[in-house]
């Protein structure tokens, strides 16, 4: 029932389509398919560890960061090997890994200070 409402829309969408961006409608990984629209809205993610940067290192997740780090490695490298090749795919998770990795490294630098005081308390 869904692909013939699909089908349906995208027939009716087709006459509309400049003829300028007739091939990107039509490629592969054009707005015709997942690989267009799962990009688009994955950028969501990135717009939220970007909020999530002016949080306090205190109350960032650890375990969070990391998700985003290796999940937006490990797709950023899916999205070149994959047919075919999905080059918006590939730039929204290297923001999704950049983020991940900024907010790993503003926990360790925040946990990394706290060591310092710790250990000059100590001494003194």
């Amino acid at each position: 029932m869904s692909s013939v409402v699909y089908k349906s829309i995208i027939k009716v969408a087709d006459k509309f389509v400049p003829a300028k961006l007739v091939p990107l409608w039509n490629h592969p990984a054009g707005p015709k398919t997942v690989f267009f629209w799962a990009p688009c809205v994955k950028w969501i993610l990135v717009i939220a560890g970007i909020g999530d940067l002016k949080r306090p290192p205190e109350k960032m997740s650890v375990f969070q960061a990391s998700a985003l780090a290796v999940t937006g490695t490990i797709w950023a490298r899916y999205s070149l090997v994959i047919i075919p090749v999905n080059y918006s795919l590939f730039l929204v998770n290297i923001f999704v890994g950049l983020t991940g990795f900024y907010q790993l490294s503003k926990i360790y630098n925040y946990r990394r200070g706290l060591a310092i005081l710790e250990k000059k308390r100590n001494y003194l």
